[in-house]
């Protein structure tokens, strides 16, 4: 792909089509035929910008990464001034703002969803790019609460339940909408909630704290 491609228009409608398509059939079912037709371009034009549906599989996959993470970016929880606490608590907010976003990242949500569902060889450079950077930052922020000797396996425990308080707001959304409706009814809602999880977590990062302040007394 030539930085000319990425700033013509032809790319640009496949590349965002090609999300679309995507997230709703999936990678192994989506047609390079369907792509092109919404997209009001010619059949070969994916093999011209993109040479195979493998790439604009991955360059749409990306793009949706680096999309939900412009608009929701982590920068203050990068911020190492602040306290780890404080940290944790605007990486969850982020995090879980991100995850329920109802405006046009609707699609993107949807595709990156059903990639971590049923991968593709796409996935390992979207976990070395996108995903490994949040795991490092949230794994940063809990062994700074912990402490440094903390044990390794300790800390990614840590880090999954975290990560999982979050998802089950994504990945149970229609059960939620059906039985706690309020609890993601608004941004106020979410917020409260996010709130909720940094002091679920904190409270159980607090007991492990004191546990190996025990241990090393």
């Amino acid at each position: 792909m030539t930085q000319l491609a990425a700033t013509e228009p032809a790319f640009d409608r496949l590349l965002h089509v090609a999300i679309e398509v995507f997230a709703e059939c999936g990678f192994r079912e989506a047609t390079v035929r369907e792509i092109c037709s919404r997209a009001n371009v010619n059949v070969a034009s994916v093999n011209y910008y993109f040479r195979s549906k493998e790439a604009l599989y991955a360059q749409a996959l990306t793009f949706a990464f680096q999309e939900a993470n412009r608009l929701h970016p982590q920068d203050d929880a990068l911020d190492k001034s602040l306290p780890p606490e404080q940290r944790l608590a605007l990486f969850i907010k982020h995090f879980l703002h991100k995850l329920l976003d109802d405006s046009h990242l609707g699609l993107h949500s949807k595709l990156i969803a059903r990639e971590i569902a049923d991968p593709t060889k796409a996935l390992d450079e979207i976990i070395e790019t996108t995903i490994a950077p949040q795991f490092t930052l949230l794994q940063e922020i809990i062994q700074q609460i912990l402490g440094a000797h903390t044990d390794k396996m300790i800390v990614q425990r840590c880090l999954l339940s975290i990560f999982g308080q979050c998802l089950m707001f994504k990945h149970s959304r229609s059960i939620i909408d059906r039985l706690y409706p309020e609890l993601i009814a608004n941004d106020s809602a979410i917020q409260a909630g996010a709130e909720h999880i940094a002091q679920f977590s904190l409270a159980a990062l607090t007991r492990f704290t004191q546990q190996n302040e025990r241990l090393n007394s």
